[in-house]
């Protein structure tokens, strides 16, 4: 991919990504074929920040990792009420980290 195209990448969707990937994802990009380039702009990650908010707010229901696609740890919180609020307590400072996880999992899934 044209290395223009791959910073616009980076600019547009960086937050979604740990800052320490960022190198290893342009890297990849460039070193990746045209045909992917439409593929990456089609995909819609999950923005760490608006499921951080989703926690604080119905995080004890497990709607945070159902958003993120945890569908097991959702059911989890949903039947225990979060683990009586703890396990709602941690995901607020886990889940921005869980979210950018999933998003660079994605990133993988779509670039192999």
């Amino acid at each position: 991919m044209d290395a223009q195209k791959v910073d616009m990448f980076i600019m547009t969707n960086g937050k979604f990504f740990e800052p320490h990937q960022l190198a290893y994802i342009r890297d990849r990009l460039i070193n990746c074929d045209d045909s992917k380039s439409s593929i990456l702009y089609t995909i819609q990650f999950k923005d760490p920040v608006i499921v951080l908010v989703v926690s604080i707010l119905v995080g004890a229901l497990g709607i945070d990792r159902f958003l993120i696609g945890d569908t097991g740890l959702g059911l989890g919180k949903l039947f225990t009420c979060g683990g009586l609020g703890i396990w709602t307590i941690i995901d607020w400072f886990l889940i921005m980290g869980a979210t950018r996880e999933k998003n660079m999992a994605l990133l993988h899934q779509v670039l192999y």
